[in-house]
């Protein structure tokens, strides 16, 4: 049954409205059984960002989302069964640190459960809480706390995500810390184990003292600081002189193994091989030769320390050096100086840096330099990039630490061509942004890190048998069985134990270490799929179709999932992705919190309305940067125009009844759905090529010619019954309605709808995408007749009367071929000029009006 026309059509309340009915009717749920008539080739499955549930959304994601959503009505239209899950993203670092903010506490896995505990505030983030105010608590109450808040952020973003009008499936929901998941997660991490593609390892970690926990390559970012060179002397154990090394982290003095040049520096090729003693600490370090060093920079020769930047630890692995680490895991100087530091001086000189931070070690080291005489000149501050996590307010240290590493790639050629290779097999829209993921793979210089020192995330399913003193035996891993799943290694028991014999000689102990967000994310396909869950919905969506995600995390969300699919499925997870662009500000600045620029959508949406917004992100084509200007929104001001138009165009057109037997014969008519045709054609091979901001530039161009020109020209013949024509007129606006409606509803959901419902039985977004009519017709006679009406209008215009002004003669010029054409449009002209009599004459330039008569008016 269709639905009344509103007296006046507005756009206020449709969001509510068509969001509840679509709920209701199960619009956008996927047709499992018709997906199993039809098998893989009837299914178009999208392996869906699952956004991150620690604050709120932004403008980006607003962007991104409709971007997918648009492809994903699309291909609903034209048949497929849509498979459109959503996921949370729940465990990582920046939910933890959100938890902390907002409850005012930190973990501390030492302490016993507290059933009873109220965290001392709670309903805002407290961005001033300091770690050393904050209330420490069980890791079982603070988990509690991080599942308590993120229900609640997932609960507000899919609020705002429904009020997008996001066609996801809200039954084919997953978070990344479910029981379900953290079985997928240890499940495919213990068949890695298996195939030998995780191993553990005690190495130089990349690592971050205020979440103190390792951080993985992809999560790195280079962000500029203030250094200076220190130019300190060393001193030639054969009382020749000294060496002159430039150092921006004198502090590290104490963890210096050797001095390096490049085997090509002249200056220095004498002294490779032989040996200098440190200032301060007097060590008796090697002079080596590596071609990383560079002859350029400061001094041409620098010190090697256990360790200062990643440079720092290929040399000390390639050159096979001792590991002298001074950092702990806060960031401090340990209090144990390294064995080789001997002397009484050298051991009073650390006894000053003990406990101290990296920046109060720094200033002291520097003092006993100059008390010493051995730091010779300071240069002036300079700015170069810094290694931070991506999350984190301090620069990354380097300390030793025992992780789990998943291989790929990084030192196994065939494994990296084989993820070059699935990805050139990939459609990438667009296909730039293939080289981006090629520069990531190519470039990798580790295994990937995929432990974290962290609390609130998927568990490492490890247990490590103990030897006869308690000591971790690293080569006994004790894994359980895949039935067992999912399990935390702290509270349940391996098989063949008894929980008596946790943490003694001869019995077990856990890992404590949980997997690193992207290790669980990596897996997306997976959860949303039923891998190993429900083998026949795996079969029927997998390999997607479609990962749809932001540029910025091609080199980790990505590449992750192309990891583990390669070595899981050997595939690609998917045969398209497409790659959203950035959101600037207005001075063409991307939208960070960081930089405290980011729009949040609620009152952009409130104040223009969903459709508008929608409107804004379809007229970005993918990988390519939108500039937002919440002040002066100007495209979603016009998608709200464009919008509002729609609803009323579609009111007045079926304001005409269609008479049963009606027939399009009339040449303007079939010009029209002619036209139309065309953009139906091109419109589709867009959204086919995901060039969704092509098909919207294609429809809007025509539905404006559409309403400014073909419904001017015919409504006086559609309004006449007495008219031959009429019927004609009737039956091509409601084809044209019915198509424009279903090109447009991709991006206008709510107002397409609206107007659907007023003359169709079902959802337009489950009508069948339009096909071209076949109806013959000329498109050069509605451009003709457009350019004349614009030209009547502008006459009557410079002649200072009404457009409704009737016209004793009006007189067209054109060539003869436009003359031919207008002829076919000639009572349509007459009629909505108001002229009495129109003259038709040939030239050989463009159409012109050459005379216009106004008729007379009564006195």
């Amino acid at each position: 049954m269709t639905a009344h026309i509103p007296e006046k059509p507005a756009l206020e309340g449709l969001e509510q409205k068509w969001g509840a009915a679509w709920a209701e009717q199960g619009t956008y749920l996927f047709d499992r059984a018709r997906a199993a008539k039809t098998g893989r080739g009837g299914v178009f499955s999208v392996d869906t960002p699952p956004p991150t549930a620690s604050g709120s959304l932004h403008i980006g994601h607003v962007f991104s989302f409709t971007h997918t959503d648009l492809k994903v009505r699309f291909e609903r239209m034209r048949g497929k069964s849509v498979f459109y899950p959503m996921g949370w993203d729940d465990n990582g670092l920046p939910t933890e640190r959100r938890v902390q903010n907002y409850y005012g506490v930190r973990c501390d896995p030492t302490l016993p459960y507290d059933e009873s505990f109220v965290p001392p505030f709670e309903g805002g983030d407290n961005k001033s809480s300091r770690a050393a105010d904050q209330v420490p608590i069980s890791r079982r109450n603070f988990i509690e706390l991080c599942e308590k808040l993120t229900i609640e952020d997932e609960k507000q973003f899919e609020s705002l995500f429904r009020q997008l009008g996001l066609s996801v499936d809200w039954t084919q929901t997953y978070r990344t810390i479910s029981d379900e998941t953290i079985r997928t997660s240890q499940l495919a991490f213990l068949r890695n184990l298996e195939r030998g593609e995780a191993y553990q390892a005690l190495a130089p970690t990349l690592w971050d003292i205020d979440f103190r926990s390792a951080i993985a390559q992809a999560e790195l970012e280079d962000r500029e600081q203030q250094a200076s060179y220190h130019r300190i002397a060393f001193h030639k154990t054969d009382g020749s002189g000294d060496i002159h090394i430039e150092t921006t982290r004198p502090e590290l003095l104490p963890a210096c193994v050797a001095l390096v040049a490049n085997p090509d520096d002249e200056r220095y090729q004498p002294y490779f091989g032989k040996t200098v003693r440190t200032p301060l600490f007097d060590v008796e370090v090697p002079v080596l030769a590596h071609h990383l060093a560079q002859p350029d920079k400061g001094s041409g020769i620098a010190m090697i320390c256990t360790f200062g930047d990643v440079t720092d630890i290929i040399w000390w692995r390639e050159l096979d050096l001792p590991n002298r680490t001074i950092l702990g895991h806060d960031g401090r100087i340990v209090a144990e100086a390294p064995d080789v530091i001997v002397t009484d001086g050298a051991r009073a000189a650390y006894a000053e840096l003990a406990g101290k931070t990296v920046f109060s070690a720094k200033k002291r080291v520097v003092e006993l330099l100059q008390e010493s005489g051995e730091l010779l000149e300071v240069s002036k501050p300079f700015s170069h990039p810094v290694k931070f996590f991506e999350k984190g307010d301090r620069p990354l240290e380097i300390v030793s630490t025992r992780q789990w590493y998943l291989r790929n790639g990084a030192r196994d050629e065939e494994l990296r061509a084989r993820l070059i290779s699935l990805g050139q097999e990939m459609s990438w829209h667009p296909d730039f942004m293939r080289v981006r993921y090629e520069n990531w793979t190519n470039g990798l210089t580790g295994d990937w890190l995929v432990s974290r020192q962290r609390f609130f995330g998927v568990p490492i399913p490890i247990w490590y048998g103990l030897d006869e003193n308690g000591e971790r035996d690293y080569e006994r891993v004790i894994t359980p069985d895949a039935a067992q799943l999912p399990i935390d290694p702290t509270t349940d028991v391996p098989s063949g134990y008894t929980a008596e014999q946790r943490g003694v000689p001869g019995g077990f102990d856990a890992e404590r270490d949980i997997f690193d967000t992207w290790a669980t994310s990596s897996l997306t396909p997976q959860l949303a799929g039923g891998w190993q869950r429900d083998e026949e919905l795996w079969q029927l969506v997998a390999p997607f179709d479609l990962r749809p995600q932001g540029q910025d995390i091609i080199r980790t969300w990505l590449f992750s999932t192309m990891l583990r699919s390669a070595l899981e499925d050997g595939r690609a997870p998917w045969s398209d992705a497409a790659i959203s662009g950035f959101i600037v500000d207005p001075d063409r600045k991307k939208m960070s919190k960081s930089k405290g620029n980011v729009v949040t959508p609620a009152d952009i949406l409130a104040q223009h309305g969903t459709d508008a917004v929608r409107y804004w992100a379809a007229s970005s084509r993918l990988g390519s940067d939108a500039a937002f200007d919440p002040q002066n929104p100007t495209q979603v001001k016009i998608g709200r125009r464009l919008a509002i138009k729609v609803l009323n165009a579609a009111k007045f057109v079926l304001s005409f009844p269609v008479p049963e037997g009606a027939a399009v014969t009339h040449d303007l008519d079939a010009a029209m759905l002619a036209t139309l045709d065309r953009v139906i054609v091109d419109a589709t091979r867009a959204f086919e090529a995901y060039d969704h901001a092509r098909a919207l530039e294609i429809t809007e161009a025509f539905f404006w010619t559409f309403c400014d020109d073909y419904l001017e020209l015919v409504k006086e013949r559609a309004y006449d019954r007495s008219d031959a024509g009429q019927a004609s007129a009737a039956l091509a606006l409601r084809l044209a309605l019915s198509s424009l409606l279903r090109l447009l509803a991709p991006v206008l959901a709510f107002a397409a709808e609206e107007a659907w419902s007023w003359f169709e039985e079902g959802s337009v977004h489950t009508a069948p995408w339009p096909e071209a009519s076949g109806i013959d017709g000329d498109p050069a006679v509605l451009t003709a007749a457009s350019a004349a009406l614009i030209g009547i209008r502008r006459a009557k215009t410079e002649a200072k009367a009404s457009q409704k002004t009737p016209v004793s003669v009006l007189t067209l010029r054109a060539d003869a071929a436009t003359i031919e054409r207008l002829r076919r449009a000639e009572g349509d002209l007459k009629a909505v000029g108001r002229i009495a009599e129109l003259e038709l004459l040939d030239s050989d330039g463009d159409l012109v009006v050459e005379r216009v008569e106004l008729a007379p008016q009564e006195a």
